[in-house]
């Protein structure tokens, strides 16, 4: 293995996850792409190949908790150490009202929301502890930082992670990894989810914008290199 470092994409769609990978493709990161489809993740590792950026797919069932540690063992034994980890669940989110939710509902909700970035971290923090340098970010919605009625479900267990991740950064920042996360307020563009509700009829709320992949990406680029924040939210909030 050279000493170029690697990111790993845990949730790499067709948005931000493509957005992503090219950013820190060409700062000269190795890219892990990981979801559960083989055949699309093929596909982005041609088209990152196509432009000069070394990637490599990974299949996986992210609601596999049990899987996790040896998913991280293949990416790393494949790619090297794992210098920067993004978690970022693709798929429809599943709003539910909170006089809805009970636990056989949320459970699935947490699953992918909270158990399964918690893992991922604690599967690559050893690595990265022992180096005295890494990176997590964990993305997440705006519903992990404001309640709002009517969209319970993921926001219970986004804001665990949050929590989480919060905790985690003051533990672990004085030995050299930082950790932190995004959360998003719009829909993203080229995503998944957004095709899904173009291909089903629906309109995007209004309340919400779209914004760029892109963008997105820097920002995140921003958190890692900078490490001057734990949290960033997109847009951008309006101050009080």
């Amino acid at each position: 293995m050279t000493d170029k470092k690697t990111i790993a994409i845990f949730g790499a769609g067709t948005g931000l996850g493509a957005s992503l990978a090219t950013r820190f493709g060409r700062e000269g990161y190795r890219v892990a792409l990981v979801a559960r489809r083989a055949a699309p993740l093929e596909k982005r590792v041609a088209e990152l190949a196509s432009v000069g950026i070394e990637a490599a797919a990974f299949p996986a069932d992210l609601n596999n908790l049990d899987g996790i540690p040896a998913l991280i063992r293949s990416i790393e034994e494949r790619q090297g150490s794992i210098d920067v980890a993004v978690y970022q669940p693709v798929g429809n989110v599943g709003f539910i009202p909170a006089a809805d939710l009970d636990a056989a509902k949320f459970k699935p909700l947490a699953n992918i929301f909270a158990f399964s970035p918690i893992e991922v971290s604690h599967a690559v923090l050893p690595g990265m502890l022992a180096r005295g340098n890494g990176a997590i970010v964990i993305v997440g919605g705006l519903t992990a930082t404001v309640p709002m009625p009517g969209l319970s479900g993921v926001g219970p267990a986004m804001a665990a992670a949050r929590n989480y991740i919060f905790t985690l950064n003051a533990e672990v920042q004085p030995k050299g990894v930082y950790a932190g996360t995004i959360n998003i307020g719009a829909f993203i563009d080229r995503s998944a989810g957004l095709r899904a509700m173009t291909a089903a009829g629906a309109e995007p709320d209004p309340r919400y914008p779209i914004i760029d992949p892109d963008h997105i990406a820097e920002e995140l680029w921003s958190l890692v290199t900078k490490r001057d924040r734990v949290e960033a939210i997109l847009p951008q909030m309006p101050a009080s």
